[in-house]
C-alpha cells in the first residue's frame, strides 16, 4: 500500500505552528524570525516534507489562478467557470481548474499545493470550517464563492432571500404544508436558504418541514423525493437544480403529478432546468458574472489595489417561475 504524501498540514502539527507559518518558512522565510524557521525547517526534515517547487511562469504571462469546483459535473458552474475565463483571457493569467469532489478534505490537500506553489485561489462553495478558510486565507491571495468570512474576500448571490419569495409563491397557490429538501450540512448557502424559508414560513402561518442533509445530485433525488413526500408536504423547496431534477424524475416513476400533485422549486437556474420535465421553477443567479467578479476581485488583489465593488460582494438573484409548480391539491 502507498503511503501517505507529507502535507504541510503535517509540518505544522509537528512544529506546533499555523500551516500559514510554514507556508511563509517555504516561500517568504526573510518574514519568519530564525528560530521558528528553524523550528519548521527541523520539523519537514524529520518527516521527509518536500516542498513543491514555485509555480512556473507562462512566456509572456503571469502564471496561474487555480479555480477549485464542489462538483464539476453540476451545470451551475459551468457558467461560473466560463465568466473566470473571461476575465482572466487578457490578464496574463492562465486558469486551473480542481474538482474537489464535495470534499473538505481534498480542498485543504488541493489548497496546501497551491500555497506551497504561491498560486492564487478562487474556492467556490467550500466545504472548510471558517477557521480553516481564515488560516488558509493568510497563506495564499484567495477568493471564495457562494462563502462568506470574514477578512476573507467574497462573491455571493443573495438565494435566500428569494428562498422566501418562493415560499411566498407557494402560499399564493394555496400550498400550506412545504418541505425544505436539504443540501449539505457544512454548506453556508444550505444553512442560509433553510433560515430564510423557515422564517417566512412562519410569517406566513404555513407548515415548513425540512429533510436530511442530502449531497446536492440527480442521484440523491431519488431518496430525497421519498423523504419530501413522506412528510405529507404538497410543495418542495430543493436546495439545487441538479437535486430538483432528480426529484422531479422520482415523482413521475411513483406516479406523483407535477404539479397537479405536487409542486417543485428548485435553485440554480442551471443548465437542463428550462427543459426537464416538467420545466422546473427555480431561484435564478448570475453564475457567469458571480466568475467574473471573484476573478476580478482577485486579480486586484493581486495588482496590489482594491475591487471596484468592495471585498464582500452579494449579486441579486430571481425567481424564475416554470411549470413545476401550481395549484395545491384539493
Amino acid at each position: 500500500m502507498a503511503k501517505e504524501p507529507v502535507r504541510m498540514r503535517d509540518v505544522a502539527e509537528r512544529a506546533g505552528v499555523a500551516v500559514s507559518t510554514v507556508s511563509r518558512v517555504m516561500t517568504t522565510p526573510n518574514r519568519i524570525s530564525a528560530e521558528t524557521r528553524k523550528v519548521v525547517l527541523d520539523a519537514a526534515r524529520d518527516l521527509g516534507y518536500h516542498h513543491p517547487p514555485p509555480a512556473k511562469t507562462r512566456p509572456g504571462g503571469q502564471g496561474a489562478i487555480a479555480v477549485l469546483i464542489p462538483d464539476i459535473t453540476n451545470p451551475y458552474y459551468f457558467d461560473v467557470i466560463r465568466g473566470t475565463q473571461e476575465r482572466l483571457r487578457d490578464s496574463g493569467y492562465a486558469a486551473m481548474l480542481f474538482d474537489t469532489e464535495q470534499s473538505a478534505i481534498a480542498e485543504l490537500t488541493s489548497l496546501e499545493m497551491l500555497a506551497g506553489n504561491g498560486t492564487p485561489a478562487i474556492l467556490a462553495a467550500t466545504r472548510l470550517t471558517d477557521e480553516q478558510l481564515g488560516e488558509v486565507a493568510g497563506t495564499l491571495p484567495m477568493v471564495t464563492i457562494n462563502r462568506s468570512v470574514p477578512g476573507v474576500p467574497s462573491v455571493s448571490s443573495d438565494t435566500a432571500a428569494v428562498f422566501a419569495q418562493a415560499v411566498d409563491h407557494l402560499v399564493s397557490l394555496g400550498h400550506t404544508r412545504l418541505c425544505y429538501v436539504a443540501g449539505p450540512a457544512g454548506s453556508q448557502s444550505n444553512r442560509q436558504r433553510w433560515e430564510a424559508s423557515a422564517a417566512e414560513a412562519a410569517r406566513l402561518g404555513v407548515e415548513l418541514t425540512s429533510t436530511i442533509n442530502f449531497i446536492p445530485r440527480h442521484d440523491a433525488g431519488a431518496a430525497a423525493a421519498d423523504a419530501a413526500l413522506a412528510t405529507g408536504a404538497t410543495a418542495a423547496l430543493v436546495f439545487n437544480d441538479l437535486l430538483a431534477i432528480g426529484v422531479l424524475a422520482r415523482l413521475a416513476a411513483r406516479g406523483v403529478r407535477v404539479p397537479d400533485d405536487f409542486s417543485v422549486v428548485g435553485c440554480d437556474d442551471s443548465y437542463g432546468a428550462s427543459f426537464c420535465s416538467p420545466p422546473l421553477t427555480t431561484v435564478a443567479s448570475p453564475s457567469r458574472r458571480i466568475g467574473r467578479e471573484a476573478t476580478s476581485m482577485l486579480l486586484a488583489r493581486l495588482g496590489g489595489g482594491r475591487p471596484l465593488l468592495g471585498d464582500a460582494v452579494v449579486l441579486p438573484s430571481h425567481l424564475q417561475i416554470r411549470a413545476s409548480t401550481g395549484q395545491a391539491p384539493a
